[in-house]
């Protein structure tokens, strides 16, 4: 089976064409959520026929391909990266970052497997570059990518359940945080969890302030391990 970029464009008919789709389904994944995409949904929103879709678009995971290239074209910088690696990571780390947050269903893709696309290989091309100037063999550039891709699906994961899961139980995160209290105090209050008490009858810094400094820490241990001479190991 060829990959969809492949495959030649059809003609375009008035208003419709495979751009236009994408966009659409885009739009609905955004307001609504992935689930709310589907082939069928789409054509509605361009007030055609489901049919005459598929002469665009063969399957939905095709769509779901095209709809994540075209946002992760949203995650490449225009401009020229900053010659420091770990100034340009972090720059790029950060446009993934917004990137999730105005297309929250780019996590749900996570598990999807789609195929990947020329924007997405772009953003790839782009996060390798940063480690030019490094002098590191091909295989230690692509496995400190995998830290780096790493850290950044597990931190985009985490606070995408975190933001969405108060919704979903139609209860906000101070309501929820309010129904718990009483079973956590109890269990704490049993001493079975000394390490954990203090930081949850004190309090500590939320998450969210956690994306830049973890950051660090991944940079650092990259930096650490070139210095160390392990990077090739």
């Amino acid at each position: 089976m060829t990959s969809i970029w492949s495959r030649p464009t059809p003609p375009r008919r008035p208003v419709l064409s495979r751009e236009a789709i994408v966009a659409a389904a885009i739009a609905v994944a955004d307001a609504e959520g992935l689930d709310a995409v589907s082939i069928r949904r789409v054509a509605t929103e361009l007030d055609a026929r489901a049919m005459t879709l598929y002469s665009y678009i063969e399957r939905k995971e095709d769509l779901l391909a095209l709809m994540a290239d075209e946002i992760a074209a949203e995650a490449v910088a225009e401009e020229p990266l900053p010659a420091d690696w770990r100034e340009a990571l972090t720059l790029l780390a950060r446009r993934e970052l917004e990137l999730v947050r105005r297309h929250p269903w780019r996590v749900d893709l996570i598990s999807h497997r789609v195929a990947v696309g020329p924007n997405g290989l772009r953003h790839v091309e782009q996060k390798l570059s940063a480690f030019d100037g490094l002098g590191v063999d091909r295989l230690t550039a692509w496995r400190f990518l995998a830290v780096f891709n790493d850290y950044m699906t597990g931190f985009v994961v985490r606070q995408a359940v975190e933001r969405r899961a108060p919704r979903e139980r139609g209860i906000g995160e101070a309501e929820r945080a309010a129904l718990a209290e009483p079973y956590i105090k109890e269990l704490i209050d049993g001493g079975e969890f000394p390490r954990l008490a203090p930081m949850i009858e004190q309090g500590v810094q939320g998450a969210d302030d956690n994306f830049e400094r973890g950051l660090t820490w991944v940079l650092d241990g990259m930096e650490g391990s070139l210095r160390g001479g392990g990077a090739g190991r």
